[in-house]
């Protein structure tokens, strides 16, 4: 009895030094990070209804709201931080089945055989799961598995272990094999009579497009051929499959020194003979290649006679309209702008988008959102003004939702049915932390000439304050003037206002390589791997941002989040004279080290390979090393699926290895996009504090 008191005793003890070791959050870091975060608004195909996800301080639940009068309710009761994604709402034609996947993360070409995340490092690990709701009835398990679609008649198909599953979620049978291919299946697409099924077979260098038609036929291929296949959609009638094919990968032959061309065709074919032909080549031109804007060309077939497309012919990123017979396309959205987010209106006709295409000042760094006809005429805008409108659905012809927010004012769900507009409420905490400002849209120019634009964050009473400079990830990504349509930069566009709000001005540096601002901007020479000409931004915005009124040049940091960590890790590589400190998440910081990108000797010319991993390394962090003199803060997943840890890991050896002061914050079993709430709070509370240690004296 003795002896077990005596342990309790201890117990009790070294509990309660462990709970007064954990030093509280920085003042009111909370009520900055718990904006909601809206994503995935999506309608069904002949309207009458929405949905969408919601997420506040890592609670994810789905919303639904049913016409007529579009009163939202909230479908999932889910009351946890569990790090379990919901993602990839999907529709049946008719708006009475609604499926989903719930689990699982972030995946890639490495990563893919990996089993789901345990961020919360469960014992019994989570899974990944599809889940339905039939009639707005309570949510049902429906087997592992991701991607799903469903069909007219209610059937929903998926991907399982690369393969193409399928259930009735109303018979109460379990999911089946559709059928085994060799291939990695994807990209499921159901006719619209819903008995077949299109999809994409990768195969290695090529991959086809299928076309399932029941179990006792054999799968029909579509004018097969060595170039790589994708973006299967059906024709109306449901008798054709139209696709886009690219005649191989670009860099098979090619160093990553210098972009080429990548060309694209779009083809169809008869869904039961197979026989296809092309109906339009883009030129062998850098605008004629297939986009790399995120989303892919948004490739649709809503019209008998006419197919929908987003290219980059005249350098940025447009829709077109193509005839289902072939011919030439036809500008949709002219302008110097980039589109992005495209629904159908029912019935066809029209299609609605977000984009920077508004001309009032700062609009290149915004979104709104605009409604176009597919037989042409000018765009008509349906939102304007200094917020932010994107991620649009059409509930019906003439009523459309879109997800909206100001600069200061969290997002919502806005309906605007025969021009008249209103916010359908959900209920939850408000929003309001105290000493938000509206962010400036600013631009500088770089050494060699290239005008930058970023967003100035400062309060009215900036004097002689540190200031921080921020870069994004991605590097195809853009930060907004207010909240972004990605969970990873809406956390971001929060810190950047928690900061200002406490003593830092914040200059968000929207430098080459990234989206908004055309095709050139986001592919520039010497970017990335080739030469890390991205980093002449930063540096010309660090020195506007010294030169700002109120900032004490002497006290300036930087921080940012993947390609943003890699960007921050330069800037103290290479200019610890201006920047004092550091906060790296996640960041690549030896490209050498990412096979992805460099380590595929048997795909280069001769002599090309050596040329290339030289080039690599010297645009790489590391080389600079011997310059990096300021503190930095390394914080990273260790089930990192996108950047691996080992680049930190490595990066961590080097610094104590030549007597670099880092401090250094691990997650295990988090990944990339941190998947609890309760990871990106003690990771900004551990930033907050270092960099009042570094910069503010604190």
């Amino acid at each position: 009895m003795r002896r077990f008191r005596l342990a309790a005793i201890v117990a009790t003890a070294l509990c309660a030094s462990a709970v007064q070791a954990a030093p509280p959050l920085p003042d009111d870091l909370a009520e900055f990070l718990a904006y909601p975060f809206l994503s995935e608004l999506t309608a069904p195909e002949q309207g009458g209804a929405l949905a969408w996800i919601e997420m506040r301080e890592g609670v994810r639940n789905i919303w639904l709201a049913s016409g007529p009068d579009f009163a939202p309710r909230k479908l999932t009761n889910g009351t946890a931080d569990d790090g379990l994604e919901l993602a990839g709402l999907a529709w049946s034609p008719d708006g009475k089945v609604l499926a989903w996947t719930r689990g699982g993360g972030e995946g890639n070409s490495w990563a893919a055989s990996l089993a789901p995340p345990n961020p919360g490092s469960l014992t019994q690990p989570p899974t990944q799961d599809v889940m339905a709701s039939v009639d707005g009835a309570a949510p049902v398990k429906l087997g592992e598995g991701m991607d799903p679609v469903v069909s007219s008649s209610g059937r929903i198909a998926f991907i399982k272990d690369n393969q193409a599953w399928a259930v009735d979620p109303r018979g109460g049978g379990k999911a089946e094999k559709l059928f085994g291919d060799r291939g990695k299946v994807s990209a499921l697409a159901w006719s619209p009579d819903g008995r077949k099924l299109a999809f994409v077979s990768a195969r290695g260098l090529h991959s086809f497009i299928g076309v399932y038609a029941g179990p006792d036929q054999p799968i029909q291929w579509l004018a097969p051929s060595t170039g790589t296949d994708a973006d299967p959609v059906w024709s109306p009638d449901g008798t054709r499959v139209a696709w886009t094919r690219r005649a191989g990968t670009a860099d098979i032959l090619a160093t990553p020194l210098k972009e080429q061309p990548n060309p694209f065709s779009i083809w169809s074919a008869d869904a039961v003979s197979g026989e296809g032909q092309r109906l339009w080549q883009s030129p062998a031109t850098l605008n004629g290649s297939y986009p790399q804007v995120p989303d892919g060309l948004f490739l649709n077939w809503s019209a008998p006679d006419t197919l929908s497309f987003r290219a980059e012919l005249d350098g940025w990123p447009h829709l077109y309209a193509l005839s289902a017979k072939g011919g030439d396309p036809r500008l949709l959205t002219p302008g110097e702008c980039t589109v992005e987010h495209v629904r159908t209106v029912p019935g066809g006709a029209a299609l609605t988008y977000d984009s920077n295409c508004g001309g009032a000042p700062g609009d290149i760094d915004r979104r709104h959102v605009s409604r176009v006809s597919l037989a042409g005429g000018k765009p008509v805008d349906l939102t304007s003004g200094s917020g932010i409108e994107f991620v649009s659905a059409s509930a019906g012809t003439n009523t459309v939702a879109w997800i909206a927010s100001t600069p200061t004012t969290p997002m919502r769900v806005t309906l605007n049915s025969g021009g008249k507009s209103r916010v359908l409420g959900v209920g939850g905490a408000a929003y309001a932390p105290k000493g938000m400002v509206m962010p400036k849209p600013v631009t500088f120019t770089a050494a060699d000439g290239l005008t930058v634009h970023g967003q100035l964050f400062q309060s009215a009473s900036a004097k002689a304050q540190p200031a921080l400079v921020f870069v994004h990830g991605g590097p195809p990504r853009q930060m907004l003037l207010g909240w972004s349509y990605m969970d990873y930069y809406t956390h971001a566009y929060a810190m950047n206002q928690y900061y200002a709000a406490h003593g830092y001005t914040v200059l968000s540096v929207n430098y080459r390589l990234g989206i908004g601002y055309g095709r050139a901007f986001q592919h520039p020479e010497g970017g990335g791997v080739a030469g890390n000409a991205e980093y002449r931004d930063v540096l010309a915005g660090a020195k506007f941002l010294a030169a700002q009124p109120g900032v004490d040049p002497k006290r300036m940091g930087i921080w940012g989040g993947s390609y943003g960590g890699l960007l921050t890790a330069h800037a103290l590589a290479m200019n610890s004279d201006l920047f004092k400190a550091g906060v790296d998440f996640h960041g690549v910081h030896d490209w050498t080290l990412y096979p992805e990108r460099i380590n595929r000797p048997q795909r280069y010319e001769q002599g090309d390979y050596d040329l290339a991993m030289k080039t690599a390394f010297t645009s790489s962090p590391v080389s600079e090393l011997k310059g990096w003199t300021s503190p930095v803060l390394l914080i990273s997943g260790d089930d990192d699926r996108n950047v691996r840890f080992d680049q930190t890991v490595d990066l961590a050896r080097r610094l104590a290895a030549q007597g670099t002061r880092y401090e250094e914050l691990v997650l295990p079993n988090e990944i990339h996009g941190f998947l609890r709430h309760q990871s990106w709070t003690k990771a900004d509370a551990a930033s907050v504090r270092f960099l009042e240690r570094e910069l503010a004296g604190k």
